[in-house]
């Protein structure tokens, strides 16, 4: 299970799973409440978290996407290693607390008579020139960008996995290792859709808003935002129900690793699934090799081929 993919698909889930644990529960209580009980401290958290995990989430999307293209389109070429991988992780969570820091920033908390407010105070007020510039800073880089990148290398991967057919005498390994590489690009497709229709609204919102801060006043505004966050917020939910519909692998995997919970059985299927998993890395890892070794060879002694 220590893929590439698998590294940002845990990447992915410990991104929803902080966004559900540490946002969405206390989003709830201040939207029914109206009003906020956890200081100051948890208030600047509160508007940090969000971007910065939903950053997180998108580029291990957006790292799935390269790596599926290299090792679809580019198959020759070698992979990224499980350091590399890691140092990859790292580099994104760090972009993610560079773009959430302003938020963090500029939160602070106001006592009114009855109530305590939670909010982010823009130097120039809600709506000005750095509102609006960080807004359109966001969404260019947390949603047009990264699913920019994902339309284009998706779209070449699916041209190149269905758009030509697979040779009729192609042996039983080489159809299994096709479809295998279509179910997943599919699940990464569903994963990418779910996504981008989930935060579309939530983006929109907010640059009306920069744009026309009247909206605000609406008399329904409240009930609308609330169905738009409550939205975004559901993304991070639909991930697992997606990884398990549609990959065997996974939910193997996941039976394999919650063995001990005495109403989760590994079948006799997981196991087969799980050992030609590794069976397949090991072959294919001694082909690349292979391949390399060839390659070398080719281009340090040119004359004995030519002999």
């Amino acid at each position: 299970m220590r893929t590439v993919t698998n590294y940002f698909i845990v990447n992915l889930a410990f991104s929803d799973a902080s966004m559900a644990t540490f946002n969405t529960v206390f989003n709830l209580v201040y939207a029914l409440h109206n009003d906020w009980y956890f200081g100051l401290g948890y208030c600047k958290f509160h508007n940090f978290i969000p971007i910065t995990a939903v950053f997180s989430s998108i580029y291990s999307m957006v790292a799935v996407a390269v790596d599926r293209y290299l090792a679809i389109i580019h198959p020759l070429r070698s992979r990224l290693s499980s350091t590399t991988t890691k140092i990859v992780i790292a580099v994104i969570w760090a972009v993610a607390f560079m773009l959430a820091f302003p938020q963090c920033f500029y939160s602070s908390t106001e006592v009114y008579s009855h109530r305590t407010v939670c909010s982010v105070e823009w130097p120039d007020d809600y709506g000005g020139k750095h509102q609006l510039s960080y807004q359109i800073a966001l969404i260019i880089l947390s949603y047009l960008l990264p699913l920019l990148v994902m339309l284009v290398t998706y779209s070449l991967v699916g041209q190149r996995l269905w758009g030509s057919k697979i040779p009729g005498e192609a042996s039983d390994h080489y159809q299994n290792q096709i479809q295998a590489k279509r179910k997943v690009v599919k699940m990464m497709m569903v994963v990418v859709t779910t996504f981008a229709i989930c935060w579309l609204p939530y983006h929109i919102y907010f640059i009306l808003g920069s744009f026309e801060k009247e909206i605000y006043n609406q008399r329904y505004i409240q009930q609308v935002y609330l169905a738009i966050f409550w939205l975004a917020m559901s993304s991070t939910m639909y991930n697992p129900i997606i990884y398990c519909c549609l990959n065997q692998r996974f939910r193997s995997g996941f039976r394999r690793a919650f063995r001990w919970c005495p109403f989760i059985r590994v079948t006799a299927k997981d196991d087969m699934e799980l050992q030609h998993i590794r069976t397949f890395r090991t072959t294919r890892s001694c082909r690349t090799e292979t391949a390399s070794v060839l390659m070398r060879n080719h281009v340090n002694k040119p004359e004995e081929f030519m002999a």
